[in-house]
């Protein structure tokens, strides 16, 4: 079970992001530096605790209309080999473990395998921010048949468009900053799950 230790970590994982994001060709914010809060998420475990596992909705206030950004995250405690070079979001200095190589998890191997773990029914979401303590607001709708699924994550999430068919998607909440709480999808199996209106 995930566990949580509440230290400090410098630079933060906003401040990191705050850099990271305007890079990547889904952002979709304007020219001046985004603003980041945080929206919501959940943890999986690595089943060999080497791997911290994190899916955080980070929400940029800058623009009119504010954007809300999934980033899967990997907290590796050495550098990944074999990985490009835009797959590190940075590292920083966690209070507890020291240096944190900390990777776009859609290039993290760990981090996309328990993804499709979880998508199959073998895997459990955990609290982002709670110790051993299972998150039962994220929900699969539909599960596959074995771990090797081609898994599209959804970087810019939509509100209100959840999968309705039996192809495996991920469905999880976050809140816009006026406090509003919605719900989209997170993740589906590529070429398969056809996203329904859904209340």
């Amino acid at each position: 079970m995930a566990s949580i230790r509440r230290t400090t970590m410098t630079p933060t994982k906003l401040e990191l992001l705050a850099g990271w994001l305007p890079k990547q060709s889904w952002y979709v914010g304007g020219g001046e530096a985004p603003e980041l809060v945080r929206a919501g998420g959940f943890r999986l475990d690595d089943p060999e605790g080497a791997v911290g596992i994190e899916f955080m909705v980070v929400v940029d206030t800058t623009a009119r209309d504010p954007a809300a950004y999934l980033v899967p995250m990997g907290y590796r405690g050495a550098a990944l080999d074999s990985v490009p070079g835009e797959a590190l979001i940075g590292t920083s200095e966690h209070g507890v473990l020291g240096t944190r190589w900390i990777y776009d998890g859609v290039h993290d191997p760990v981090v996309m395998a328990q993804l499709r773990a979880l998508l199959c029914g073998k895997a459990v979401p955990q609290h982002q921010s709670r110790s051993d303590t299972p998150d039962t607001s994220v929900t699969v709708h539909g599960t596959g048949p074995d771990d090797a699924l081609d898994v599209q994550v959804n970087r810019v999430l939509r509100s209100g468009a959840v999968s309705r068919t039996s192809s495996p998607s991920l469905v999880a909440g976050w809140t816009w900053p006026d406090g509003t709480a919605v719900r989209g999808v997170f993740a589906a199996v590529r070429g398969r799950a056809v996203a329904e209106r859904g209340t």
